[in-house]
């Protein structure tokens, strides 16, 4: 019956749209259930949207997974009746979007082990194809098109295109559910064919031994999809017979796998948000086990590459909070050994680092904007590269040869569209190799950015990037899209963005708040956004916001908030405790109950992020937690426009949580503001996995808000 009533909602909504009325959104069914925890109770009455994985893999719906999914097909058929008199709005900007995508791309090829490695598109095809051209020869050759594997599946990903020794072979890994758990699939490069060595759930890479024969892996948990376990494979062995070379049993921990700039070693990486811990397993004999670098201590987090019987290690030992660069012999890599490079600079991150034979480049974030020095080996001298721009993005490229003078680096703007160079340590001068060409007339002079410094309420300087163009007038009539993330020190940094241009071209200013819970301004930044200071991140958005209103750049009726995953858990806080600041908010994947999935050990990224936001069990981060969660924090008020986009196969933020929220939402607003969620049912949390494809949720997500601007073209 009750699988009955969520049909006829679905049909109810149709058949008032064909009769020109208003369509009435979908009325979830209210179930409580008590949500248990450390003495804590809570009663969330949407808990029945949740199916477990085995559910959505039954080939026969039970009576709850039928619910669930007519339930977020009523979602689906509501915000499609909602925005159907944009279809045509839609359509153009899809149109205009991809249009300015050049269809037969490629990519820079970069040399390594003697051939030339690069990827192609090609027009009318969503996915990639990786090639390969040897040195001396004319002929590139295909290793792998990605376009054939797709045939036939809604999505799919490939992780890891990695190529043995000799030469001979490609390990690879790829994905057709979209929850980020890849089969490994090795491929003979001279007949073409596949070898018969697959291996299910993994991280999607395979770091090869010397001998060609042989390669390490990361086997993920089947329930948490925690990066747990790295395995050593023979081909033409069974899985079966797969060795354990470390298991990492601490649950707040996961793996990953890298290799040395010597090629000498495989690094095993174990780590969590507050500590690392490395071990090195000799690429010559991964049969001998891994070794451990360093062992983990709290709060030490670092990294390490080997370069001529040395290892460079990356480190906030000794309470360097923004890192430094220390060095130690090959044979004596206990910490007493260390010895430093570049040391602690309290206004200066070291952000990853490129060892060459007689060059050091590293990435230093200062005043929130990247910048590349290189520094001789020789006789320690230092410069960095002068961008000449106010507000930009840089970062190392792909280098995997030691025995050069040439860096190979990258670099945007938000008006200069993606570029790579090549530089010469050595003359200092730079080469570029490639700009990406954006079609449909776009030319960089039309646009302006500028970089901004807003106050937080703690009296905090929070910069701002934004872009508009040229002519634009400062008078609070403008629409502006402001976006931000702000959470694990990832930085929003201010690079090229073609989509955005369908919104400059319309009126529209871009902005990016770079909040705490980032990394722009140093580590601290970071610390001053998480755990018990989490709350930061949203005032400091909300006090930019508030900012760019004062100084006419915009008004609270044309302003406009974005943000995905944790970001989008930003949307839902600033939702519920400034809702006047915004007539829309769009909230990508977003991770809006944030105590039930911390609360739950068996949901995927839960025990490994327990140093991010907290952990529940304990009381004091409940209870903080609690205080913000987007979920639970649903109130009785006005909330501004709405769109919230999520996919049913995500793996890192469940659909689950978006929908609980949207169901609230609507039984508390108190509004008749626009409230649409658009469930992608075949993808998860990166969207679809086309190129062209994805464009369409974007296009959705402009006519949103053109809509609410009354722009109709």
């Amino acid at each position: 019956m009750k699988k009955a009533v969520y049909l006829f909602n679905a049909a109810l909504i149709m058949l008032m749209s064909s009769c020109g009325k208003k369509p009435q959104a979908p009325v979830a069914e209210k179930i409580p259930y008590v949500v248990k925890s450390n003495g804590n109770e809570r009663v969330d009455n949407y808990f029945w949207m949740r199916l477990s994985d085995d559910q959505k893999n039954a080939e026969t719906p039970d009576d709850q997974t039928a619910r669930v999914l007519s339930w977020l097909n009523a979602e689906n058929d509501y915000a499609g009746t909602v925005m159907k008199h944009t279809l045509s709005l839609q359509e153009k900007l899809f149109s205009e979007l991809k249009g300015r995508i050049r269809e037969d791309d490629e990519t820079v090829p970069y040399l390594d082990n003697g051939y030339y490695y690069h990827t192609k598109y090609f027009s009318g095809k969503e996915y990639a194809v990786y090639y390969r051209q040897k040195t001396g020869s004319d002929s590139p050759e295909v290793m792998l098109d990605v376009n054939l594997l797709a045939e036939g599946h809604e999505y799919t990903g490939v992780a890891g295109t990695t190529v043995s020794p000799d030469n001979r072979l490609l390990a690879f890994g790829t994905d057709h559910v979209s929850r980020r758990q890849y089969t490994l699939q090795i491929k003979d490069l001279a007949s073409g064919e596949l070898l018969p060595d697959n291996i299910p759930n993994t991280a999607g890479l395979a770091l090869w031994a010397d001998d060609s024969k042989t390669f390490l892996y990361v086997s993920k948990d089947p329930e948490t999809l925690r990066a747990a376990t790295v395995m050593m494979h023979r081909l033409g062995t069974p899985v079966s017979e797969d060795r354990i070379i470390y298991h990492e049993g601490d649950e707040t921990f996961s793996v990953q796998l890298g290799r040395s700039k010597s090629k000498k070693y495989i690094i095993i990486v174990s780590t969590h948000t507050l500590a690392t811990e490395v071990r090195l397993v000799e690429a010559a004999g991964p049969e001998k086990g891994a070794v451990i670098f360093e062992p983990r201590g709290e709060d030490h987090l670092y990294s390490v590459d080997h370069l001529n019987d040395r290892f460079y290690i990356r480190t906030n030992s000794g309470g360097a909070i923004n890192f430094r660069l220390m060095s130690c012999p090959e044979n004596r890599t206990a910490m007493t050994h260390w010895k430093d490079i570049i040391p602690h600079r309290p206004d200066i991150l070291l952000g990853n680092f490129e060892i060459f034979d007689n060059y050091l480049v590293v990435n230093e974030r200062i005043k929130g904007l990247t910048n590349l020095r290189i520094i001789d080996l020789e006789n320690n001298s230092g410069h960095y590269l002068d961008f000449g721009e106010e507000t930009y993005t840089a970062g190392i490229s792909i280098n995997p040869n030691a025995g050069t003078s040439l860096l190979r680096y990258s670099y945007s703007s938000l008006t200069t569209p993606n570029s790579v160079y090549d530089y010469d340590m050595s003359s200092r001068t730079r080469t570029l190799l490639k700009e990406d060409e954006v079609l449909g007339g776009f030319d960089r002079n039309n646009y302006e950015s500028r970089r901004l410094w807003a106050t937080a309420g703690d009296g905090t300087k929070v910069p701002v990037s934004l872009v508009y163009r040229r002519g634009f007038i400062c008078d609070g009539n403008a629409p502006m899209l402001l976006y931000a993330y702000g959470s694990y020190g990832i930085s929003s940094d201010p690079s090229f963005r073609s989509n955005i241009i369908s919104l400059l071209d319309r009126g529209f200013v871009y902005a990016i708040a770079h909040i705490r819970g980032g990394s722009e301004m140093g580590r601290q930044w970071y610390e001053d956004g998480k755990l018990l200071k989490k709350k930061n991140t949203f005032t400091d958005f909300a006090d930019c916001a508030r900012y760019l209103i004062n100084e006419n750049y915009t008004s609270a009726r044309h302003l406009y908030a974005m943000g995905g995953s944790a970001g989008g858990l930003l949307m839902g806080a600033v939702a519920n405790m400034e809702p006047e600041l915004f007539n829309g908010i769009i909230a990508q994947v977003p991770f809006v109950d944030i105590v039930s999935t911390m609360i739950d050990a068996s949901i995927p990224l839960t025990t490994f992020e327990w140093d991010e936001w907290g952990d529940p069990r304990k009381q004091e981060y409940y209870d903080y937690m609690l205080s913000y969660s987007p979920y639970d924090q649903v109130k009785e008020q006005a909330y501004p426009n709405i769109l919230v986009t999520t996919g049913y196969w995500d793996s890192q933020v469940q659909y689950w949580e978006p929908a609980k929220w949207v169901a609230r939402l609507r039984e508390m607003k108190t509004d008749d503001n626009i409230l649409i969620m658009d469930v992608n049912m075949a993808a998860g949390h990166g969207g679809a996995s086309g190129r062209f494809e994805r464009l369409k949720t974007t296009a959705l997500e402009y006519a949103f808000m053109l809509d609410l601007e009354g722009i109709k073209k």
